[in-house]
């Protein structure tokens, strides 16, 4: 991409991919967060200073302050999620900040995982490994760690954008019954014969699997609580993959203990990396750390969409992948 002679200058708050990372310092005056550590949004005030491009994601919260500190050298967020509800998007807007972010390229592997927690949950997978790690193993049995089948049984998506479609695509492969809640239902050639549900109330009554699926917001924080865990059939399946807070812990734990419900398989927590420490404790979740998208392709893929995104806006085009207006300096080098 066309360039003046010095680099502009940017900072990265977390260690991406080794081919990221070299294609950015060949672009970019780079400073990098080299211990890979979560900032708080003062570290990443004081570090991202001078920076034209903040190179972000989802652990980091890009807060009104942040954004008015380091404006107007600023010009761009390049967040590695999908998801943006940690930057304050309204600041960014009013300050003219491009915010960039990486939709479409990791519907796969997050799907991947909602059918790797949903196995999981169903088949006792925490309890069965265990079992044989712990030598407490004696041979197979007739009764041994029964689970629950996937065949037949009714799957209800909430959220069905891109990363839910490919869960029902996945899940329709084991027999399963697509069900679906959105705001509103999705054209006939992108339901591929998923039953709609325009109330949420109504599509949890259907659902021996939940599948969270949901762009986080703040609208849908706690969304999931103890009245609509009650509205589950009995023994169902709970799994999350969209943004732990969706969920309200103490309802879920509960619903857990108490053996409302059979099992949960999560991949997102509210307070990430602080879990509510009762669910450790549980055997019938099985938990996994914030692995959606985490294969070495579709990391490669989420870099490459930022670079060739902010490559393009200095070429003065508009990527799709950009959710904030264009702004007319951004190709500018800070002095």
């Amino acid at each position: 991409m066309a360039r003046s002679e010095r680099k502009p200058r940017a900072y990265l708050c977390r260690r991406f991919t080794e081919n990221v990372e070299a294609a950015l310092k060949q672009r970019y005056d780079l400073s990098v967060n080299e211990n890979d550590r979560i900032l708080s949004p003062d570290e990443v005030e004081s570090r991202a200073q001078g920076a034209q491009v903040l190179f972000a994601s989802a652990t980091e919260q890009i807060t009104e302050s942040v954004l008015r500190r380091l404006s107007p050298t600023l010009r761009y967020v390049a967040t590695l999620s999908v998801g943006y509800d940690h930057i304050d998007m309204h600041a960014a807007r009013t300050l003219g900040i491009g915010v960039l972010h990486t939709p479409d390229v990791l519907s796969d592997a997050c799907a991947e995982v909602a059918m790797m927690l949903m196995l999981n949950a169903c088949r006792r997978a925490y309890e069965a490994d265990r079992m044989v790690r712990s030598g407490n193993w004696t041979g197979w049995g007739p009764t041994q760690l029964l689970g629950i089948g996937l065949k037949g049984k009714r799957l209800v998506v909430f959220g069905m954008g891109r990363i839910g479609r490919q869960i029902a695509v996945r899940a329709q492969a084991f027999g399963m019954e697509i069900h679906y809640h959105n705001r509103r239902p999705l054209p006939a050639g992108q339901a591929s014969g998923a039953i709609y549900h325009a109330d949420l109330d109504e599509a949890l009554l259907a659902a021996d699997v939940l599948v969270i699926a949901a762009p986080g917001s703040p609208q849908l924080k706690g969304v999931i609580n103890a009245r609509r865990i009650a509205l589950l059939p009995p023994r169902a399946i709970l799994v999350n993959i969209s943004r732990g807070d969706l969920v309200e812990d103490a309802a879920l734990i509960n619903a857990l203990t108490a053996g409302r419900l059979f099992a949960a398989g999560l991949d997102v927590f509210a307070n990430e990396p602080d879990i509510d420490a009762r669910y450790r404790g549980l055997d019938n979740v099985f938990l996994s750390p914030h692995i959606g998208s985490a294969t070495e392709e579709t990391r490669d893929a989420m870099g490459w969409l930022l670079i060739d995104g902010l490559d393009a806006l200095y070429q003065g085009r508009t990527p799709d992948n950009l959710l904030t207006p264009f702004h007319s300096r951004a190709y500018e080098t800070t002095q």
